[in-house]
């Protein structure tokens, strides 16, 4: 080993509390770095790979049949921008039942099922990838989209289409997949025919490439486009490709914004602490940098052997982040290409390389202009200067220290920080650093807190079930699936009559839900209808209004999105055959759903479904009211009616958030813990340089509870000034990246997601900072309190 690296690798050994320091803020930097910029670059790649592959629609438009033709549909195909179409291929609404060899008692009612006609799977646009089986090429043949959420898992699988002409049957023959989501189901197109009658609704679908859809104004474009070429009021609704992007990795797209500002706070964390420790070891090493000049060391080898002993610490930090990094990102992106039937290499290789070369570039640009001093530095005066700062610097906040009612040394500590500023303010960064951290992850709980809130949505106190196979039946069915003549069999008007019946009812309401189609939407649409004043039902609004009646709804952002709409338009919901207008008025932050959701008063679907009956009754009671009483007492009422009433209202956390929580705890934890080790760094050189200073203390008398006193004092100002400036700066991080992780993921979050801090957590957090100093500076305390006043006085 040449005699520089054993300069480098004794002065790594000798300094632990600053390799510590510096290897544990590289690794906080890339992890965070490593896991954002996977999840931000690789989360979308399936997606991409699959719909490259597949040609994918970037527009999916559905025509009304009675306002335009296949041949004016067709000539839609040379529009401007148009690069390539397929169709029109023909359409169906159609609501099949089960058979007996579903396992499920027969007339079971299935989700809605959007059909398309195709003669092939294949075509310049939307080319259908065969998961299992064989295509539908003739009469009495159907091929199901792997999204159709329904339980039909095998070929051969028999659907019945009762009320349509001869109550057809299909007979499942494949699986496929649509990355553009462009139906449910496929026939061919001869099968339409037999799908369509009084009780179903039917159209023309046209699958548009475009030479720019890249972004949200240009699909807009591409749209409007479409629509001057076809036939007026012919287009019934549209389906974007960004919308469907968006969807597919929405769960992982919220860690995005998240992982991004921890990345960015370890980033600079890492730069900062580099240059404290190298500053401070070139500050107490003056005399050995005089020694190695005068051994012969150049000054550029002086400056390598610094810079050596942050970028050891550094590199290995930088190793395991990646590592970390990578293996935390894996498990997410691997789930995400299943969707698509597509295989991921974990994380791109060039966000490895752009983080990792990236973060040691700050550490090495860092460490040389921290350095540098060290090889200005001429070697006489280097072996001629002591550590002890210069007498002028700091001696008014001493004198000003010294006139405070305050124990001696407590103002001694005060006085301590002025007398190295430079050193100080390195000190207040860091705990800038951690407090922000601190407050930024507390602000991230409560909002994720308020999300699970928002998703529960229940601020009733009695639930009442009338959902379900009356006592007996002997089975128990998925929740999309619910047999004829069973829903809600329970007689509402009882039930009602024996909640108002109790003394302690304020106030109740009740909920069906059901499956509808919405013209250019692929899959369901799951409606539900509530009866009553349901304003206090519990779901937070964006935007908007509470629907106040029959024909208005309110529905998340991701229905807006899908369907290309905002607050005001009238969207068409076909139900049973029979088209419903409903007009949105409201927004909702409702995120317990990827699918599509309409909330309605229950008299909007009264013409196509008079007999839909609620599935739940929701009850808020009297101040005061006995909760388990009231439960008992309603129960004994309705026990005849086969119904019962309950209190527990547990609900399940999502795995993301329960995730998100734990990346939370992890990435704030391992920050302030470099906050502190930061300040436990600066405290024990600034102890060491003080040490004849100290022993001179003891000898006139200061016991070391006063010692310690004293160097917990020098701290505590500047805790107090980084916590008074680590607070704004980590609720501005948390404003920023809480709406940024919504729109990430196709949400909006209202105002009260990021208004979550209370007063009192307010004060605690700007105390935050005061807390990491003084846990910083205990260790280094403790060894000063120690020292022998001997050995103190002997050291220089």
């Amino acid at each position: 080993m040449s005699v520089l690296g054993k300069v480098v690798r004794s002065g790594v050994r000798r300094r632990k509390v600053q390799t510590l320091v510096t290897g544990l803020a590289a690794m906080m930097a890339v992890t965070s770095s490593v896991l954002g910029g996977s999840l931000l670059v690789a989360s979308a790649e399936p997606f991409k790979q699959a719909f490259a592959g597949q040609h994918g629609a970037h527009l999916t438009a559905q025509f009304d049949a009675g306002r335009s033709t296949a041949a004016q549909l067709s000539a839609s195909a040379h529009a401007a921008g148009v690069t390539a179409a397929a169709g029109p291929f023909p359409t169906a609404t159609v609501n099949p039942q089960s058979s007996a060899d579903l396992g499920l008692p027969a007339g079971a009612s299935l989700p809605p099922m959007a059909v398309v006609g195709r003669a092939d799977r294949g075509g310049p646009v939307d080319d259908i990838t065969l998961r299992r089986g064989s295509w539908a090429t003739g009469p009495g043949q159907i091929v199901l989209s792997d999204t159709y959420d329904s339980p039909i898992e095998q070929v051969g699988t028999v659907l019945h289409f009762p009320g349509l002409p001869g109550d057809p049957t299909l007979t499942v023959v494949g699986f496929a997949q649509s990355v553009s989501r462009t139906a449910d189901a496929w026939v061919a197109p001869s099968e339409v025919t037999s799908l369509t009658g009084p009780g179903t609704a039917g159209g023309y679908q046209m699958l548009y490439r475009f030479a720019s859809a890249g972004t949200a104004a240009q699909v807009a474009a591409d749209r409007a486009t479409v629509e001057s070429a076809t036939p007026a009021g012919s287009l019934a609704g549209v389906q974007s490709w960004l919308n469907t992007a968006q969807g597919s990795d929405r769960n992982t797209a919220l860690f995005v914004p998240f992982l991004v500002a921890f990345g960015l706070l370890g980033v600079l964390m890492s730069v900062l602490i580099v240059g404290t420790v190298v500053s401070g070891a070139v500050g107490t090493g003056t005399r050995r940098i005089g020694i190695l000049k005068a051994l012969g060391f150049t000054p550029a080898q002086v400056v390598r052997s610094y810079m050596g002993q942050a970028l050891v610490p550094a590199a290995v930090g930088t190793a395991v982040g990646a590592l970390a990094g990578n293996a935390l990102g894996i498990p997410v992106l691997s789930a995400t290409a299943g969707v698509y039937g597509t295989t991921t290499s974990g994380v791109a290789p060039w966000v490895d390389v752009a983080v990792i070369g990236g973060t040691l570039g700050l550490v090495t640009a860092t460490a040389w202009a921290a350095a540098l001093r060290a090889g200005r530095l001429r070697t006489v005066d280097a072996l001629a200067v002591g550590r002890t700062p210069r007498a002028r610097r700091g001696q008014r906040a001493a004198w000003l220290a010294a006139r405070l009612p305050l124990p001696r040394p407590v103002s001694l500590g005060l006085a301590h920080p002025f007398a190295r500023p430079v050193r100080a303010a390195s000190m207040v960064a860091a705990i800038v650093f951690g407090a922000a951290a601190a407050t930024f992850a507390t602000g991230m709980a409560s909002s994720l807190n308020w999300v699970q809130a928002a998703k529960d949505h229940d601020t009733s106190d009695v639930v009442i079930s009338a959902y379900g196979p009356p006592p007996g039946a002997g089975h128990s069915l998925p929740a999309n699936v619910i047999p004829a003549g069973e829903r809600g069999k329970s007689d509402p008007a009882r039930i009602i009559a024996a909640v108002n019946a109790q003394a302690g009812t304020l106030k109740y309401y009740s909920t069906a839900e059901t499956d509808v189609t919405v013209a250019g939407v692929s899959g369901s649409t799951a409606v539900f209808a509530f009866s009553g004043d349901s304003s206090w039902s519990g779901f937070k609004l964006v935007s908007g209004r509470w629907f106040a009646g029959p024909g208005e709804a309110v529905v998340p952002s991701t229905f807006m999105a899908a369907t290309a709409t905002r607050l005001g338009d009238t969207v068409t919901l076909t139900d049973h055959g029979k088209e419903i207008p409903v007009r949105l008025v409201g927004e909702v932050f409702d995120p317990h759903t990827q699918t599509n959701e309409v909330l309605t008063d229950a008299a909007t679907l009264a013409t196509a479904e008079p007999d839909l009956r609620p599935e739940t009754y929701a009850v808020k009671l009297k101040p005061g009211t006995d909760v388990a009483g009231y439960a008992n007492t309603l129960n004994t009422s309705l026990a005849p009616l086969g119904v019962s009433a309950g209190t527990d209202r547990t609900h399940g956390v999502s795995g993301t958030i329960v995730s998100l929580d734990a990346l939370t705890a992890l990435l704030t934890l391992m920050l302030v813990t470099v906050a502190g080790l930061g300040v436990l760094n600066t405290v024990v050189l600034e102890t060491r340089e003080r040490v004849r200073d100290i022993g001179v203390a003891k000898a006139l008398g200061m016991t070391p509870r006063q010692t310690v006193a004293m160097v917990l004092a020098s701290v505590a100002l500047i805790g107090l000034i980084g916590g008074a400036i680590g607070l704004p700066a980590g609720l501005a991080l948390h404003a920023l990246t809480v709406p940024a992780m919504g729109h990430s993921a196709g949400l909006n979050f209202p105002a009260q997601a990021v208004n979550v801090y209370p007063v009192s957590e307010l004060v605690l957090l700007g105390l935050g900072g005061l807390l990491i100093a003084v846990l910083g500076a205990l260790i280094p305390a403790g060894w000063a309190a120690r020292t022998r006043t001997v050995t103190a006085l002997r050291t220089e």
